[in-house]
């Protein structure tokens, strides 16, 4: 009689929270491990599974978008975390806005309850020799194990540096200076889901100038400064505003300050620039400074933003942080299946896995789990179809340029190209071309399930 394997699921960030499920929905048992409380980490603020620790945002859900694909394949296959989201939702535009507190106690509620997954409360510093592995610690893995993972691997880590947006908090917001809108009045009921905060010409000049002069927070690996030539590595679609500004003075206003579609009511013109406010709870009692991440000192924070219209009496409950992400080269290390190639019983999933975003860690964790249980019942794991954004998303991770390898969010380019025929006949309608891509992803996701 063949041993039954044990299933370790390691983290229950967004990714092992979504791996351990999957696992205890094919009727299997597994052990959920999870530092915190008792280790924490830079970034996190609570004990609490799958917590946010950036945005709030779980992008975009406007029909025919990538991102809106690769939920709506999530939904399909029965995604916990996708399901915790739609009961925490708050107003985001087009976006699935979530609020973060209510979103990490669903979760961890529903694993709590779960018979099927053992949960313990500790710091796992290697890899068990023994079982399945699922490792989905995230991009704050602890040094230890890291560096067991650099063993196992026989690679060294690679990583680069992210930050959070501050939050602030909604009864000192001066609701006389901002407006409510949404970018061309566009959002999923029709609302105007943002508080925009307009600046005029002067008042921006002004900001860009104080950001720029503004002391930073080190960085917290000073080897990575040695690296980059006293430079830290930024991840290019996250980037801090200070990096923005330092790439010319209009950049922001063409990036996370861009006041396109959005009409200042008191001037019915679109002001200079405006930074965008982006509920937080449900009760509406705070919001996070849309794309605002960065990594100023803190006390530089409370004076900077606080020239922000609408914001000179704010008070903070979170202000912006660097933290560093760890993650493997999945093109070099990983089967189509998110397993090591030289170690199939080990899985990875989540941002350690060369993926960039809560959508893609939770994608990979769902991918990861299903594939552990088909493991662990001696099963042949099915990759997903190439044509499905999950498919895509997969064989970006393990079929990239291994060199100088990045990891990536979904988008329409990471999925097979239509056929030349379809090309030419949609070459002038975007729209149509990327309606077409999700249909025929569909297509193969409803012939896989």
């Amino acid at each position: 009689m063949k041993k039954k394997l044990t299933i370790h699921v390691l983290g229950a960030g967004l990714a092992g929270s979504e791996a351990a499920w999957q696992i205890a929905r094919a009727g299997l048992s597994c052990v959920l491990s999870e530092m915190r409380p008792l280790s924490s980490t830079e970034a996190h603020q609570t004990a609490d599974f799958a917590e946010l620790v950036c945005s709030n945002s779980l992008k975009s859900d406007s029909e025919n978008s990538a991102p809106w694909l690769l939920k709506y394949e999530l939904r399909r296959l029965g995604s916990l975390a996708m399901e915790v989201a739609e009961r925490a939702r708050v107003p985001g535009g087009q976006a699935l806005t979530v609020d973060r507190e209510l979103f990490a106690r669903g979760i961890t509620g529903a694993l709590e309850a779960e018979p099927l997954v053992e949960i313990r409360r500790e710091e796992i510093t290697r890899i068990p020799d023994e079982g399945i592995v699922v490792v989905a610690t995230g991009p704050l893995t602890s040094g230890p194990l890291a560096e067991d993972i650099a063993r196992l691997t026989g690679s060294g880590r690679l990583y680069f540096y992210d930050s959070i947006s501050p939050i602030v908090d909604a009864e000192t917001i001066d609701r006389d200076k901002v407006f409510a809108a949404s970018r061309y009045g566009k959002s999923i009921d029709g609302s105007d889901d943002y508080l925009n905060c307009p600046f005029n010409r002067d008042e921006y000049e002004a900001f860009v100038d104080a950001i720029l002069t503004a002391e930073s927070a080190a960085a917290h690996i000073e080897a990575d400064r040695a690296i980059h030539g006293g430079k830290v590595a930024f991840f290019e679609s996250c980037l801090p505003v200070e990096e923005l500004a330092r790439r010319g003075r209009e950049t922001l206003r063409f990036g996370p300050m861009k006041p396109v579609g959005l009409d200042d009511p008191k001037t019915g013109r679109w002001p200079y620039a405006v930074i965008q406010l982006r509920q937080e709870d449900q009760r509406a009692g705070s919001y996070n400074l849309v794309g605002f991440q960065n990594y100023m000192k803190f006390p530089e924070q409370k004076r900077v933003l606080r020239m922000i219209p609408g914001l000179e009496n704010a008070e903070f409950l979170r202000y912006g942080q660097i933290h560093r992400n760890t993650y493997i080269n999945g093109p070099e290390l990983l089967t189509e299946t998110l397993s090591l190639k030289s170690d199939p019983r080990v899985l990875f999933a989540g941002q350690i896995s060369g993926v960039e975003g809560y959508v893609e860690s939770i994608a990979t964790g769902l991918l990861a789990g299903r594939h552990a249980a088909a493991l662990a019942m001696d099963v042949e794991p099915r990759p997903l179809p190439r044509e499905t954004a999950l498919g895509s998303l997969t064989h970006f991770i393990t079929h990239a340029n291994p060199k100088n390898y990045q990891p990536a969010n979904i988008a329409f380019d990471l999925l097979p190209a239509l056929d030349e025929e379809t090309r030419k006949k949609l070459k002038r309608d975007k729209r149509a071309r990327h309606a077409e891509v999700c249909r025929r992803a569909i297509e193969a996701m409803n012939g896989y399930v």
